[in-house]
């Protein structure tokens, strides 16, 4: 039997749906982020940087570009003949088959990869999170305080308290009481969904807890073992960590990256972030183009402006065009004379010329208030917008647009466009 101190679970399956169009034909942790990387790869790179060469990665929703992108771990040297990158969808058994139902639930169904490596510690993750840790030092932290359970945490505002699992703990850092989302929390100390797990006391408590419905580790898992007196303890992070779940944080997340100082800094050589690059040329900026506070992506030609904006690569940029605040994924290209204010473009978009993203008052969505609550348009991957239209604020479009589709060339703000196989 081979025998691993610690290996990853890294939970990937998650659809984002709060990322509405960005997420429609994509897994949240293949989305780009910062002009180059994927979500995934924030995590990936801190397991191989921490040491931890044994990454099971469990996929469910839409997972074509997510395997395509980890392929066999070559980036994160994680293509090893003994432990590496594993993809673990779920899959058929003689007593049927269940999709993942819950967090706790994907690692149950996968007790036999983790059996295999007979480990001493498991180390929970999920794959939507952009930070940088050292697992390691975590597992010290877990060591040290002779722990069944430690739980990665950070202090958050306590307005914002009431989304998270909120922790209790004593002046010796055990927890002494978990509640999963109080509606009224009594501590803004939230837990990060990053656990470590001593892998007896895990195994035990996945399979005692297997026939809870939808099980999950800060609903079910965490109270059993706390109710069964097992030391768990927190570990307090004080980095930059950052969930981008909604619309909102993943467009201050990327714009983060180009503040004068970066609260995130891509550019340490000490804890670099690897990813999958693909072979493309270099960038090409024009004499006549202007650029301020901005990341330009390989591959990308720039005529235009771009303002304090987040490139892609591959992406063009036509002359005239204005670039301001936004994200602009790769392989896009935005169209001669068109104005693109506080946007997320997905992949592979065209915007036509003259046209106007961006414009306007704020409206309430009239899609789904709960994804779309901010001032951005959102444009889903493969859309095309056709020439001189407007688009509004707080808009969702997602599909092969016309300049039918735009009433006196207008989206108004709230508005959206969802054409064949858009779904929220």
């Amino acid at each position: 039997m081979i025998k691993k101190e610690m290996i990853a679970m890294l939970l990937a399956g998650g659809q984002g749906s709060r990322l509405g169009v960005l997420t429609q034909k994509v897994a949240k942790p293949a989305v780009s982020f910062g002009g180059k990387y994927r979500i995934i790869d924030f995590p990936l790179s801190n397991c191989i940087n921490s040491g931890v060469d044994t990454v099971g990665v469990l996929t469910q929703y839409q997972p074509l570009r997510l395997n395509a992108h980890i392929g066999i771990g070559i980036p994160w040297d994680l293509d090893r003949n003994v432990g590496g990158v594993t993809i673990l969808p779920p899959y058929e058994r003689s007593k049927g088959s269940d999709w993942y139902t819950g967090t706790a639930n994907a690692i149950y169904q996968n007790l036999e990869y983790m059996e295999a490596y007979n480990p001493e510690y498991v180390l929970i993750l999920s794959g939507d999170h952009i930070y940088k840790m050292d697992y390691e030092v975590m597992l010290d932290y877990h060591k040290a305080n002779n722990a069944d359970i430690t739980i990665a945490a950070m202090p958050v505002p306590i307005e914002e308290a009431s989304r998270f699992g909120i922790l209790i703990t004593d002046e010796s850092n055990r927890i002494t009481e978990f509640e999963e989302k109080p509606p009224v929390p009594r501590s803004n100390l939230a837990s990060m969904g990053i656990y470590i797990f001593s892998w007896p006391v895990l195994r035990e408590a996945l399979i005692k807890m297997k026939d809870e419905p939808g099980c999950d580790f800060g609903k079910h898992i965490i109270p059993y073992c706390h109710g069964k007196g097992e030391r768990i303890f927190a570990y307090e992070y004080n980095g930059y960590w950052k969930d981008v779940g909604t619309l909102g944080s993943y467009w201050e997340a990327n714009m983060e990256l180009i503040d004068i100082i970066p609260e995130f800094n891509l550019y340490e050589e000490y804890w670099k972030i690897y990813t999958k690059s693909e072979v493309i040329p270099p960038q090409f900026i024009s004499a006549d183009a202007k650029i301020e506070r901005s990341i330009i992506g390989e591959g990308t030609e720039v005529y235009g402006e771009v303002v304090n904006s987040v490139i892609g690569a591959g992406v063009t940029i036509a002359e005239g065009a204005v670039v301001r605040d936004s994200i602009v994924m790769q392989g896009a290209s935005i169209g001669a004379g068109a104005k693109v204010e506080k946007a997320i473009i997905a992949e592979n978009v065209k915007i036509g010329a003259g046209t106007e993203l961006g414009v306007g008052e704020y409206a309430t969505s009239t899609y789904d208030p709960k994804v779309y609550q901010f001032d951005l348009v959102t444009i889903g991957e493969n859309s095309v917008i056709p020439e001189h239209v407007k688009i509004g604020k707080n808009t969702a479009i997602a599909g092969e647009t016309t300049a039918d589709d735009y009433p006196d060339g207008l989206l108004a703000s709230g508005n959206y466009i969802i054409k064949a196989g858009g779904v929220k």
